[in-house]
């Protein structure tokens, strides 16, 4: 009789690198920067990758490898790579990837940082964009051009979480030679697995919820195994965007966690998300879990029936000025909640996107991206209900 395989929930506990001779029940941090070699001939084995061993800390490290062992796991992905955090993690993507003269086409709805380094940085090396709306298939296909190279979406998107059609996305993809890359940060693999809908890569940002707790950075890529190895690896050894063991610990523990907290973390957001479309001052929400969210079907199939922990609402106001004006006055109102730009904490965290996390866009990427004056943010943590809604209510109320 076969064995069955594991169960997520038992992976996020128990994939990992070899215990030592120690016998160690938690996962080992190991802090060095080198390795003591066998022999010299190992040791040249080694550094050609004809055998496996750890070489020198900028290219692996055992802990980093458990928490590379453990999201491929969850993600079903063979192999993962591990980054600094999760920009560089894009940035190692796009250095694997493209060379001058290839295209790729974005989401427009993408983090801002997001948007400058392929739109603006990559430009300057002669690697080609195109911005198109999340949920119009149909811009996706009549972006795509003869040098497309990379399809990149983020879904639900950072910070009006837009759900685009995984699975139709990597069809476009395949069909035109090109590959899909999801940001898989709001939802996690406890939500979502986009290479079971087709995605090729996988894009992490482990500063949010695969740590939990905003303790540490962390990036990852979830791929083929040739892929990792011929197109990441290579990038990473020279250029060095390499994951310290400490903070690989700490997300690697993280992950033990992930499912119960995504599932109390979505209750709770669809809790607010309800109470705030009924609110007098809330003009909008945006949150997959509730009906009013145009793609909320789509969600639900997509992300395990849940609609995460980011939701994000915009107040009444007459304009743009007035708009900014009573965000501000809101977030200033905050007793108990934390305004902060990050998310994936246990405690809940708001911002004000046009001014901090999408500053750097001009007024018209903000305009295209939905981010408007009176948007706010919110990654609901894992704090009583009532005490989430009493300290939004404080601002509300007094607009």
């Amino acid at each position: 009789m076969s064995e069955q395989p594991l169960h997520r929930d038992t992976l996020a506990v128990r994939a990992a690198a070899e215990r030592s001779q120690y016998g160690e029940n938690s996962e080992a941090l190991y802090l060095t920067s080198g390795y003591v070699q066998p022999s010299a001939e190992a040791a040249a084995r080694r550094f050609a990758g004809d055998e496996d061993g750890f070489t020198y800390g900028r290219y692996g490290n055992p802990t980093v490898a458990s928490f590379e062992q453990r999201l491929a796991a969850l993600e079903g992905a063979e192999a993962c790579i591990s980054t600094a955090s999760g920009m560089s993690a894009i940035l190692m993507m796009c250095m694997g990837l493209l060379k001058a003269g290839d295209h790729v086409v974005c989401s427009r709805s993408m983090f801002g940082s997001t948007i400058k380094l392929i739109g603006s940085d990559l430009a300057k090396f002669g690697v080609e964009s195109s911005f198109v709306p999340q949920t119009d298939l149909a811009a996706w296909k009549a972006a795509i051009k003869p040098n497309t190279r990379l399809l990149f979406a983020e879904t639900p998107t950072n910070p009006l979480t837009e759900v685009c059609d995984i699975r139709a996305l990597a069809d476009l993809a395949h069909n035109a030679g090109a590959l899909l890359c999801v940001d898989n940060c709001f939802a996690t693999p406890a939500l979502q697995q986009p290479i079971a809908l087709g995605a090729d890569i996988v894009m992490h940002s482990g500063t949010k919820y695969l740590d939990g707790q905003g303790r540490v950075m962390a990036g990852a890529l979830c791929s083929t195994q040739e892929r990792v190895n011929k197109v990441f690896l290579p990038v990473l050894k020279s250029a060095g965007m390499t994951l310290a063991p400490f903070n690989a610990w700490v997300v690697l523990k993280g992950l033990e966690t992930l499912d119960i907290r995504m599932r109390a973390q979505s209750e709770r957001a669809l809790g607010l998300a309800r109470w705030l479309e009924a609110h007098p001052s809330v003009e909008r929400v945006y949150y997959p879990g509730l009906p009013s969210h145009p793609q909320h079907q789509l969600a639900l199939a997509q992300q395990s029936g849940n609609g995460g922990a980011v939701l994000s609402f915009v107040v009444k106001a007459a304009d743009a000025d007035q708009a900014r004006a009573r965000a501000f006055h809101v977030l200033d109102s905050l007793k108990v909640m934390s305004l902060s730009t990050n998310l994936g904490d246990t405690k809940t965290l708001m911002a004000h996107p046009a001014s901090t996390s999408h500053g750097r866009l001009t007024e018209a990427q903000r305009q295209d991206a939905g981010v408007v004056q009176g948007l706010i943010r919110v990654a609901v943590g894992l704090e009583h209900l009532n005490d989430i809604q009493a300290d939004l209510d404080r601002g509300l109320s007094s607009l």
